[in-house]
């Protein structure tokens, strides 16, 4: 059954011409390969070494993804960055909370992605633009009066440089099989770790341990209380490292040996 449930939602995703059809090497690989260091180098908008992706926490569920090749994304797009005239090459967003989209965004992004179908059916991606690949597993979101919304939320997957970057946005339950398999191996994940809006940290935590991702970047927190709490109870499986800086630089080979949450300080980005 469980071989059925996956080829059932592999097959939701939308079919690219020949010319244009880019295999996903996320789902393809199952293990990340062993690393030595983390790279740390400049802020967002200088120019990256090959085969390397800097990654920004901008504020609450936002992150600035930039390829080598001068590519971006922003995460759970809200609409304001920061003091800076800065337009991503791709936005996607969110509706369980409104900090996660925006009515009115910027009309000169080329590539806005809803995270949300219509109840019935969801919206399903698969975007390529240049050395980034972009594509989406629907997950469902609590209603009113304890019922479910079908695809109200998506964990978009970046996939680029050879790394494959999982941004869970407001997730509401654990994954189901189905849903971890077409995620595949995630060497980086952005985790809602709030405890309470999301998932709670137990369920969240369970999630994580099954991904296993080289790399765990906490967001949707709020204040030091909520963080400590998940850095406290994941700490026994995961490395904890705090930086000062927003932002970290990391190519495949950097990957840490053992699984570690990195966390940075939201920042908004400016010149």
């Amino acid at each position: 059954m469980f071989r059925f449930a996956v080829l059932g939602l592999l097959l939701q995703l939308p079919s690219l011409s020949a010319a244009q059809e880019r295999q996903s090497h996320c789902i393809a690989i199952a293990d990340a390969a062993p690393g030595i260091s983390y790279v740390q180098n400049a802020s967002w908008g200088q120019p990256l070494e090959n085969y390397t992706v800097r990654l920004s926490y901008i504020d609450h569920s936002m992150f600035l993804i930039e390829a080598p090749d001068g590519g971006t994304a922003v995460t759970d797009y809200n609409g304001f960055l920061g003091s800076v005239d800065f337009v991503p090459d791709v936005a996607t967003m969110n509706r369980a909370h409104s900090s996660h989209w925006t009515i009115s965004p910027d009309p000169r992004i080329p590539n806005l992605l809803e995270g949300w179908g219509d109840g019935v059916s969801p919206n399903l991606y698969q975007l390529e633009l240049g050395e980034m690949y972009v594509r989406n597993v629907p997950t469902d979101i609590r209603s009113g009066f304890g019922g479910a919304e079908k695809y109200g939320n998506s964990i978009f997957v970046f996939e680029v440089a050879g790394l494959c970057i999982g941004h869970l946005g407001h997730l509401h339950h654990e994954p189901d099989d189905a849903q971890y398999a077409a995620l595949g191996r995630l060497d980086v994940v952005m985790a809602a770790v709030d405890g309470g809006l999301t998932v709670d940290l137990a369920t969240m935590e369970r999630t994580l341990d099954r991904l296993r991702s080289s790399i765990v970047i906490p967001m949707h927190w709020f204040g030091r209380g909520s963080l400590d709490r998940f850095i406290g109870d994941i700490s026994d499986s995961f490395d904890v490292e705090e930086r000062q800086e927003s932002f970290i630089e990391v190519s495949l080979r950097s990957l840490p040996d053992r699984p570690t949450v990195v966390v940075l300080p939201p920042l908004f980005l400016s010149e």
